[in-house]
This record gives C-alpha cells, structure tokens and sequence, in this order.
C-alpha cells in the first residue's frame, strides 16, 4: 500500500450505502482510527460503524506473540557504527559475516575493537519514547515479548538492569543476544523464540529498525514485521525492495501501539 502521506499503510476511502445514507469512511493517520461520518438517523450511523467494525476485523491479522529489536527499536540509537567499521577497518558488507570469515585470531582482535564500541554506548543507552506504554498494553493483554539484536549479552543485561527493570516490568523473555547462532538477518532465532511459546511464526510480528537485519529476518520466518523509521518516511522515500519491505513502517513506539491495536488482532495462544 503504497503512496501514503502517513507513515502508518492506510486504505483507499470505503463507501457504504445504507438506506439511502452514504457512510464515508477514511482512516484518520494522527489517531489511527476508521471514522465514518453521515446526516443520516442514528439508528443508520449504528449499523454504519458495525459494518465497518466487521470489516476491518476481517482484514486484521492475528498476533500471539511480539518480537523486538534492542538497540534503536526499545533503545535510542546511540552505537556509532562508523566508528566501530574505522576501527575494525571494514568499510563495506555485514560485520559479523566478514569478521567470521578470518582467523581465529584476527577474529578476537576484531570482537574486542566491536565491544568497545558498544560499551561506550552503554553509558548512554536511553530508552525510547513509549517502550514502557506498548509493553504495559502487551503484558495487560498476555501477550508474550521477547528481545532480539546482534548486540551482546552484556548489553542485554545492562539494558534490562539499568533501564527496564526500574520501570517494574518483567524482563523480556526470551532475550537473545549474538551469541544465539545464526544471528539475524537469518530467521533461526525467530523460529526458536516462537517454538518456545507454542505458537506458529505466522502469528507473531517482529519489530526492529534494520530493514536488512529485522524486517528481513521476520520476513524471511513467516512473521509480520514493522520497521520503525523515525525520519518518517514512506516506503517509496525509503526505497526498499524484495525482503527488506516490512508489513508496516512506523514513525515511533506511540505510531507502533496505534498499529498492534487498529492493524492487527492481539490475542494470546489460550485466549478466545
């Protein structure tokens, strides 16, 4: 759904006519919301706004269990990854594949440059605006979450010490970190994460801000995916192609709530 001045996917405008009342329908980007709007009598509106219900209900899409990225998704983006391809001189291609392929040695000398990178930033991980609202709706709605990045698990257990467990959250569980292997763009640790939970990959979402690590490997698993963009823009400003296009873009956290309630049908494995 492509051409949309919104970040959020919209739908073209639905037309209903009902007893001689033209219902239109639009879906409003600020509020995330299908309003309908009619001179019509009461009684009409009320049979208007049940269809519309019926339909978008319909086209949503069932969500057991949420999957998230860690830095740049629950976490603002602090890593400098300029800095860490100078030190470890790798101007080009995916960092951990082109590191795998040298010398044992080498490649230790590699990891340490990469870690001291990330522990820099370590001291200034914030969390991102409405992380502590969207896991508050997930967990009142018993919907599992679990974490995870290509960061370490020393980052993991800095995030959840330092940041999430003093806003009296539970820890994501699971939480993988890069030593789950293969490491994302591949879907290895999706598939285990939803085989843990019971449910089938094609009822969880992945949520990241990586087309080429998140989207990509939630896609590639079967899950929806969203990919958190906070420049705000379309799809075709973005220019992404084949499996790096996600099922949604969103522009933050608050815009990724609005999509789990209006795009999708949150419901619990147990749940009716």
């Amino acid at each position: 759904m492509l051409g949309c001045t919104s970040n959020l996917h919209c739908r073209p405008k639905l037309n209903l006519q009902i007893n001689q009342a033209v219902f239109k329908c639009k879906f409003t980007h600020s509020a995330g919301h299908f309003l309908a709007s009619s001179t019509s009598r009461s009684q009409d509106r009320t049979l208007s706004d049940l269809i519309v219900q019926q339909e978008m209900n319909a086209a949503r899409r069932l969500i057991r269990g949420v999957i998230f990225d860690m830095d740049g998704t629950l976490t603002v983006p602090v890593i400098d990854f300029a800095e860490m391809r100078r030190r470890v001189n790798i101007p080009t291609g995916d960092l951990l594949d082109v590191i795998a392929s040298w010398p044992v040695e080498k490649q230790e000398q590699a990891k340490r440059l990469i870690e001291e990178v990330e522990d820099e930033a370590l001291e200034k991980m914030a969390l991102n605006p409405g992380v502590v609202e969207l896991c508050t709706l997930l967990d009142t709605m018993h919907i599992p979450r679990a974490l995870l990045t290509r960061n370490t698990a020393k980052a993991v257990q800095y995030f959840h010490d330092q940041h999430f467990l003093s806003q009296l959250l539970p820890p994501f569980t699971p939480a993988l970190a890069r030593d789950f292997m293969p490491y994302k763009p591949s879907p290895a640790a999706v598939l285990h994460i939803c085989k843990g939970w019971g449910i089938s990959p094609t009822d969880a979402v992945v949520i990241g801000d990586s087309a080429k690590d998140d989207v990509v490997c939630g896609n590639r698993a079967g899950a929806a995916t969203i990919l958190l963009d906070e420049e705000g823009r379309s799809l075709e400003e973005i220019g992404l192609l084949g499996e790096q296009v996600p099922t949604f873009v969103a522009r933050s956290l608050h815009d990724v709530a609005v999509l789990l309630k209006e795009k999708f049908e949150l419901r619990p494995k147990n749940g009716v």
